[in-house]
């Protein structure tokens, strides 16, 4: 049985006064990606504390951290996230720095476009509204930027139309080696603000019908696939046994998770472990997920 890769996605949106164990400084990063592998996560996805820094100064922001992972684990697979910023090559300068220092495999592709917004009132939308919006011109800008670096697709998908997109380019021979489609389900908390039961903008239901219709699109393409449940918890809504039973990847950590406790990135990933230790599917390492994914570099 192919062994299963997990991603680790150790901060993001979460910050330290909904959880205080979110790491959020270069060096908080660093040591808790390295405690993620050791514990059994192949791929650590992080963000920088501003989402406005991009260019130079954000690659230096993300290297300050990942120079360290990579002293002690040169087998890591770090992969970043985007900036904000007026331009593409504002929002995507920052990668190719990285790319261009060694230390990165992996970098994102949002291959579609949402209506993002805080819970307002009767589980309507609230005040805080936003187009997050990535084009078709973008997507191929990205595609660009990652087959020239030699850099593996993260690829996020909010909606069945992302996934129509990545199928297509998949399909056309057009997607750069390494990519994995992380399937993201619709948490039970607002993944903006968190609030239970808030409004919620994106992704099929976290149940056996929701990802079944993922894997009847997937069909035999080929696409490597994981599942996540941003504002919620993957291995409790039992999409972390449905993939690991169906040969598919999970992604979890500190940037997904709503629930009603406080846990670590490792806490997280041990569970999922504990899950693929109880089917008898062995876990990757980093070099093996290297291998199962073929990154390029």
């Amino acid at each position: 049985m192919t062994p299963l890769i997990i991603e680790a996605a150790i901060n993001g949106s979460t910050k330290k006064a909904r959880n205080p164990h979110t790491p959020t400084t270069p060096d908080e990063i660093a040591a808790n990606a390295l405690d993620c592998v050791a514990a059994g996560a192949a791929v650590i996805h992080s963000h920088i504390e501003d989402y406005t820094t991009n260019g130079a100064a954000a690659a230096e922001r993300y290297l300050q951290g990942y120079r360290k992972v990579i002293a002690q684990r040169p087998d890591a697979i770090l992969c970043p996230t985007a900036c904000m910023g007026a331009t593409m090559e504002e929002r995507w300068r920052h990668t190719e720095i990285m790319a261009e220092s060694g230390l990165i495999r992996m970098s994102v592709l949002d291959p579609g476009s949402v209506n993002s917004a805080n819970s307002g009132e009767n589980g309507l939308p609230g005040s805080r509204r936003h187009v997050y919006a990535v084009s078709i011109d973008e997507i191929e800008y990205i595609l660009g930027i990652l087959g020239r670096h030699r850099l593996g697709p993260s690829i996020a998908i909010y909606e069945p139309s992302y996934l129509h997109a990545t199928l297509a380019y998949h399909r056309a021979g057009k997607m750069p080696p390494g990519a994995m489609a992380k399937l993201y389900f619709a948490g039970d908390h607002n993944f903006s603000d968190f609030v239970k039961g808030g409004y919620n903008y994106f992704g099929l239901l976290a149940t056996p019908k929701g990802f079944e219709a993922y894997l009847e699109m997937i069909g035999d393409s080929g696409l490597l696939w994981s599942v996540a449940v941003p504002g919620g918890d993957v291995t409790r809504t039992g999409l972390t046994r449905l993939a690991i039973e169906r040969g598919g990847h999970v992604r979890v950590g500190l940037e997904d998770y709503a629930g009603d406790k406080t846990p670590t990135n490792r806490e997280l990933i041990e569970e999922v472990v504990a899950v693929a230790r109880d089917l008898g599917r062995p876990v990757a390492t980093p070099e093996q997920a290297a291998r199962i994914l073929g990154l390029p570099r």
